[in-house]
């Protein structure tokens, strides 16, 4: 496996691929009011400062599916930004070697124009399978570029947690743990839809 590098870590990318609409939300109830529902979806290229002449891009469709992954014995009905869909990147450096990856997505948060979401890759020829991934993405306003963000590169680290040769490993993330939108989307762009995490409803008595 072979790992690009990124300021002090190892780099995954993104291929860019087609973006499926996200399905339409389910009603709360029987002659209710729709329920809106967060999501991100779009694809781009970014400019990122320790690799300006690298292709970097990203694809991203995900949509909140809440209370969707129960966690049993800790939260039986799992969590308001619980999310499904793909995230995927691709990176190709000068030299022409091209590494991406291909994840699945578990959690996304919204704040107005702004979402971080993780997935856990599910397909990589410079990722391990299981690793997983998190990234923010905030849509621009008023003639402004989309920017995004990535939990590899410039952050995550732990200065003690070191490998065998000295070096900090990259430390995986946390459901939704993303950094801010650090870099700029110079191609293509993101659409944000912006949703209040819902209040967790009451478990069901164990008997």
């Amino acid at each position: 496996m072979r790992d690009l590098a990124i300021g002090t870590t190892a780099v995954l990318a993104v291929l860019a691929g087609p973006v499926a609409a996200g399905p339409a939300p389910a009603a709360t109830a029987k002659g209710a009011e729709t329920a809106k529902a967060a999501s991100v979806h779009g694809k781009g290229r970014i400019a990122y400062i320790e690799s300006l002449d690298h292709d970097i891009r990203f694809s991203v469709d995900a949509q909140q599916k809440p209370f969707t992954r129960p966690l049993p014995g800790v939260l039986p009905n799992g969590l308001a930004t619980d999310a499904e869909g793909t995230l995927k990147f691709s990176h190709t450096t000068p030299d022409g070697f091209r590494g991406w990856a291909e994840a699945k997505v578990d959690c996304l948060v919204t704040s107005g124009r702004t979402a971080t979401l993780t997935a856990v890759v599910d397909k990589s020829n410079v990722e391990e399978t299981g690793t997983r991934l998190g990234i923010s993405v905030q849509q621009g306003a008023d003639g402004e570029p989309d920017r995004l963000g990535f939990s590899w590169g410039v952050v995550n680290i732990d200065p003690a947690n070191l490998d065998e040769e000295g070096r900090p490993n990259r430390l995986q993330a946390g459901s939704c743990m993303a950094p801010a939108p650090f870099t700029t989307v110079t191609g293509g762009g993101f659409e944000v839809v912006h949703a209040e995490i819902r209040k967790t409803p009451t478990a069901a008595p164990v008997r």
